[in-house]
């Protein structure tokens, strides 16, 4: 394999797969990444087994190959070097790389090494707006667990509907986020498929910048994202995802509007002098306020005081502050309505422009 490529086009691409290799020692091939040069077009391929990102290279090809090359090292080498790479394997052991008067040689793994792409059988396909689909993650990634021993929590659920219905949503089991979208396309019948956290973090940043649509494709295993000549895969939790819309609760009778960044400045603030583990608050509602304080015995307290929309019972509450930072973060509305019933009981959030999204969180004892 002999290749010329330019600095800016390879570390772009090898930016997009640094948290994609492993970088644990497990399996040394998945520190490294895949290169297959052809003149009909090149492809850098990356992936932990849990996720696999394949990107074309533009790159000029002299002699055909492909080798697997420290993904780490690589992108190092090529952020320190100026101008364009000069590449060569040798033996599918190495690859000489040379940048005006810099010298590199890099010990490498055989291509036959690395894992197969999945293949995607019995697939069905939806299309996404870009827009869209950075709009539900963000909304939901943030609930979800992270090494939760409830295994399925530690993703997002992609509950697709025929008739061209999406709902995304993320829990922990103390926080919910749920958003309602219309896409193009349909499936045979429902489906509930859960995406890894990780997997959508990844994916998020892919389509930064994109404002193409975004093809998905099902299948038994995995789930493919089509953005551009770019895929992205991502291999599903097995297991079965809790019945998020009973956790909704519905008929709440207390109403209180907040206004956004106040109530989250507020928080930040008295949540200050609260407990690092637990980050509680304690809210006491009256007439048209709120009253927010915190306290650690090895520390001290803070008060805080916000104007807010309420007519109900005095009424008093604790949360996680962190909890209601993130939910309230992800809201594009100014204007956000607590709807609760009782002390414990679920609290559901809204806001008057997230069409589509309710978030929940369960208080805390105080």
């Amino acid at each position: 394999m002999k290749l010329i490529v330019s600095r800016d086009e390879i570390q772009q691409k090898l930016s997009n797969i640094q948290n994609i290799v492993e970088k644990r020692n497990t399996m040394p091939i998945l520190s490294h990444f895949l290169l297959e040069a052809n003149q009909n077009g090149s492809y850098i391929t990356a992936t932990d087994l849990g996720t696999a990102l394949r990107e074309p290279l533009d790159i000029k090809v002299e002699k055909e190959g492909s080798i697997c090359i420290p993904a780490r090292k690589m992108f190092e080498i090529v952020k320190e070097v100026e101008g364009e790479l000069h590449c060569e394997s040798i033996d599918n052991q190495w690859l000489k790389i040379k940048s005006g008067a810099s010298n590199f040689r890099l010990a490498c793994l055989s291509a036959q090494d690395f894992p197969v792409w999945p293949g995607m059988i019995d697939k069905e396909e939806i299309y996404i707006n870009t827009r869209m689909l950075r709009e539900v993650i963000d909304k939901t990634v943030y609930a979800a667990g992270e090494s939760d021993t409830r295994y399925t929590l530690n993703g997002i659920l992609f509950h697709v509907l025929p008739g061209g219905k999406l709902n995304v949503v993320g829990t922990d089991g103390h926080r919910l986020a749920m958003t309602a979208r219309e896409i193009e396309g349909s499936v045979s019948e429902e489906r509930k498929d859960i995406i890894p956290r990780k997997a959508a973090i990844e994916l998020r940043k892919l389509i930064d910048n994109s404002e193409e649509n975004i093809k998905v494709t099902f299948c038994k295993n995995h789930i493919m994202f089509s953005i551009g000549d770019i895929q992205f895969i991502a291999r599903l939790i097995e297991g079965t995802y809790p019945n998020y819309e009973q956790v909704i609760p519905v008929g709440n009778e207390k109403r209180v509007v907040f206004q956004k960044d106040a109530f989250i400045h507020t928080l930040r603030r008295v949540s200050i002098m609260s407990k690092e583990r637990s980050n509680a608050v304690r809210m006491d509602l009256s007439n048209d306020r709120v009253v927010i304080t915190s306290s650690n015995p090895d520390i001290g307290e803070a008060q805080d005081e916000l104007a807010v929309a309420y007519t109900g019972e005095e009424l008093s509450m604790g949360f996680n502050a962190r909890f209601l930072i993130d939910i309230l973060t992800a809201m594009s509305s100014q204007n956000i309505i607590l709807e609760m019933q009782a002390p414990l009981s679920p609290v559901l959030v809204t806001g008057e422009l997230d069409e589509g999204y309710r978030s929940v969180i369960m208080p805390t004892r105080i």
